[in-house]
């Protein structure tokens, strides 16, 4: 055997070669998404009985909207989006069930899901919605009531509990049966 040949295997090899250092970024970058996806991904939603998630929120009128401050009423709380077809489907029939209601000790709440606050104004304004409504950037809430998508309403009680949860557009016949319900004494 040659010396040179003894050598050069014998050395270890110094240094990262390009496989380990795409591996590596490979895997770092796969464990990022994975920890992003665990903290972004929605919850599951509140259980009818169960009690809702509070939030404290400023509506695009700037003033404060919270559950909290809800204590008593029952409330219809909407998620909606200026881009969304079906939440255009409802609009009018929810503005027209809380003009209907809010006299009642119903308050409506409404939340812009993945929307820009202009737009989102811009979509209220549009249906001539008059109930507090909020954009949150972030969309904890949504993500706290278990949203998936929009449209989804959450009927609460006057104690916090759920009620119903519509996946989907909710008519005013539909929606009125249930706060018909939940009015009963």
């Amino acid at each position: 055997m040659e010396p040179s040949q003894v050598s050069q295997e014998a050395e270890p090899r110094r240094g990262f070669s390009l496989t380990w250092i795409a591996a590596g970024a490979v895997a770092v970058l796969v464990l990022g998404l994975l920890g992003y996806a665990l903290i972004a991904r929605p919850v599951e939603p509140p259980q009818v009985g169960s009690p809702v998630p509070g939030f404290q929120l400023t509506s695009l009128d700037g003033e404060p909207m919270s559950m909290s401050a809800q204590q008593g009423k029952v409330v219809v709380l909407n998620f909606f989006s200026s881009w969304c077809a079906p939440c255009r489907q409802e609009a009018a029939a929810l503005e027209q069930t809380w003009r209907q209601y809010q006299g009642q000790g119903v308050q409506f709440l409404s939340i812009a899901y993945r929307d820009v606050p202009s737009k989102a104004q811009a979509f209220l304004d549009e249906f001539d919605v008059t109930y507090p409504s909020a954009a949150e950037p972030g969309n904890r809430t949504a993500r706290a009531y278990g949203v998936t998508g929009v449209p989804e309403t959450f009927v609460i009680d006057q104690q916090g509990q759920l009620v119903h949860h519509f996946i989907g557009p909710v008519t005013q016949a539909e929606l009125s049966q249930i706060l018909e319900q939940v009015l009963k004494p």
